[in-house]
């Protein structure tokens, strides 16, 4: 329930959200929640054509439901976002230095933030992109402007809450997702899932938005109706990746885009690229809670040299099908699995950070986002259709991040050599060679 007005400013509820004794402020902008036109109805907090009904003949968008029923009845309210920051401090505190790369691409999307233009940073996995982002917030920050960091992954927001607050220890922030504790409040930088922005309007004067390319943001055109009304019509919007879409890359080459490439990881090392093996009918074995003997003898092989791993399987039924292999083949080593609904999924990821796990056998979930010291990749059923390309790329990014061990193997176990192995391999070694031109 809304108590303050501080805490409309940029964004949008329903008036059953605010306390009565708010409602009648003449700084309120309302306006119908389900509008018609021509002959249709839609949503204006989700853009969703509607056509469900209540018992008393009223429509009401079924598409965002979640975030609180909207009526043909009801308003969304919102007050125009006033930059009213108290906090002057906005001081980066962040110890690092850039690369002569990382900077040049740094200054450039400073300059986008400057000038309110967009610009996509297409970078390497392991990069350094929310680094070289310091300089624009920073800009940003002390001049006053809101800034809205969102995702399409909660993974992702939960990593990066704590390098900002550490690079920006005087700089109040909330961070929004759906399972947060917190309660809403007012600040200048916020912290997001993309779902989170149905409830701004016109806020932000700068909006980043990491791994732009991923479900459920791709090709989902409420999500970007989202990230669009979310925005202020002069707004700077900066797109991170390291696999843009289609889209984004059309974009570029028709110059509505402008685009700063990075191919060079922080501490110089190249991608580790992909080493394909193949398993002959590994999808039967596994539902008889089997697994193939490559994969068995490279976990061991970790396991005995204290290696901590990641493990991909394609789908969330196979997590249960490892587990029981694992357990019949009696590895003591600590591990869990871990996919996109469960409940305990950041307490994992924790753990497998502080090492209490040595390793996590996962879905794409862990795809990007996160990232841990010193890891390897083995992924089964590589070969599977649900990981595409950019998935694969992704997949291979989480080894070699760090500097203390850039380097590290991937391993592909399948049936097949399939297309987007092949397209995803042939992806990293192109980078590799933009990174490292051969004398």
């Amino acid at each position: 329930m809304i108590k303050t007005l501080s805490d409309l400013y940029g964004r949008q509820v329903s008036q059953h959200q605010i306390k009565s004794n708010l409602l009648n402020n003449n700084a309120l902008c309302k306006r119908q929640a389900i509008q018609k036109n021509r002959h249709r109805w839609r949503c204006q907090r989700c853009n969703s054509l509607v056509y469900q009904t209540l018992p008393n003949g009223q429509y009401y968008c079924h598409s965002c439901i979640q975030l609180g029923r909207l009526t043909t009845t009801d308003q969304l309210v919102s007050l125009p976002e006033p930059n009213m920051f108290h906090d002057l401090t906005k001081k980066c505190e962040w110890q690092g230095k850039l690369t002569s790369q990382q900077e040049q691409a740094a200054q450039e999307v400073l300059l986008s933030i400057q000038s309110k233009n967009s610009r996509l940073l297409w970078a390497v996995t392991g990069a350094g992109k929310t680094e070289m982002l310091f300089p624009g917030l920073t800009w940003a920050l002390t001049n006053q402007l809101r800034v809205g960091i969102v995702s399409p992954r909660i993974d992702v927001i939960l990593e990066l809450a704590p390098r900002l607050q550490s690079a920006f220890p005087q700089q109040s922030f909330i961070a929004l997702y759906g399972d947060t504790a917190a309660s809403y409040q007012y600040t200048q930088l916020v912290l997001a899932t993309v779902h989170q922005l149905y409830r701004f309007y016109h806020a932000f004067d700068v909006l980043i938005v990491d791994e732009v390319d991923v479900f459920p943001l791709a090709g989902n055109e409420q999500l970007h109706f989202a990230l669009s009304q979310a925005a202020k019509d002069k707004c700077a919007q900066i797109f991170l990746t390291a696999t843009p879409s289609p889209a984004l890359i059309q974009k570029v080459q028709r110059q509505q885009l402008a685009v700063s490439y990075l191919p060079r990881r922080f501490h110089g090392y190249p991608l580790p690229t992909i080493t394909f093996i193949k398993t002959a009918k590994w999808r039967q074995k596994l539902q008889q809670y089997q697994l193939p003997k490559r994969l068995v003898k490279e976990i061991k092989r970790l396991m005995q040299i204290k290696r901590p791993f990641l493990l991909f399987v394609p789908h969330v039924k196979d997590l249960s099908d490892v587990k029981q292999a694992l357990e019949k083949l009696h590895f003591v080593d600590k591990y869990a699995t871990v996919h996109a609904t469960d409940k305990n999924r950041a307490i994992k990821v924790q753990q497998m950070r502080n090492h209490e796990l040595n390793f996590l056998v996962t879905t794409t979930i862990l795809e990007r986002g996160v990232t841990f010291a010193g890891i390897d990749v083995l992924v089964l059923g590589a070969d599977d259709e649900v990981f595409s390309t950019a998935a694969l790329v992704q997949m291979a990014g989480r080894v070699g991040r760090k500097k203390s061990r850039p380097t590290g193997q991937v391993l592909f176990f399948g049936a097949h050599l399939v297309t987007n192995i092949r397209r995803a391999n042939a992806q990293i070694k192109m980078m590799n060679r933009r990174a490292h031109p051969v004398e």
